[in-house]
């Protein structure tokens, strides 16, 4: 049987559309597909195109509470408190924009890897997405500490 020249690699298209290209990552983010497994054995993808809104609402809330959190921080700083966090106060040191920069930094990385592996299970006891909820708390109850601290403090 004779192979047909059309089939060879040589005559493909220059566009593979395996390249990356930003069209691709933002049409993705507004169509995702892939919401289920690829198998039908595979019962709880670990992966997909597609979260959930709710991480969404808490990936956002918490870099805002971030946000909040290193201002009223830096507030109760000038007011006479002190970090009790010994790397960021040692970062707080050499300037107040290194600080931020950093608390934002660090916040960013770990709610992208948290979404990231939000499906996963932590030591196959629960979801990770379920330690950003503890997250969004523990920011929640920082933030209301913060500001009873700042009307108690002159």
């Amino acid at each position: 049987m004779a192979q047909d020249d059309t089939l060879r690699p040589e005559n493909r298209e220059t566009n593979d559309r395996r390249t990356f290209q930003w069209r691709t990552v933002f049409y993705g983010f507004a169509r995702s597909r892939r919401r289920d497994g690829r198998r039908d054995t595979e019962i709880d993808p670990m992966f997909s195109d597609w979260h959930h809104p709710w991480l969404f609402f808490l990936a956002v809330s918490i870099m805002l509470l971030s946000c909040l959190d290193a201002f009223m921080t830096l507030l109760l700083l000038e007011r006479g408190a002190y970090e009790a966090n010994p790397v960021m106060a040692a970062i707080m040191g050499e300037s107040t924009r290194a600080f931020a920069a950093i608390k934002m930094l660090l916040t960013a990385l770990g709610i992208l890897a948290l979404v990231f592996l939000s499906r996963s299970r932590f030591l196959d006891a629960f979801r990770t997405g379920l330690i950003l909820t503890c997250v969004f708390a523990f920011y929640a109850c920082l933030i209301c500490y913060e500001f009873v601290y700042l009307l108690s403090v002159h």
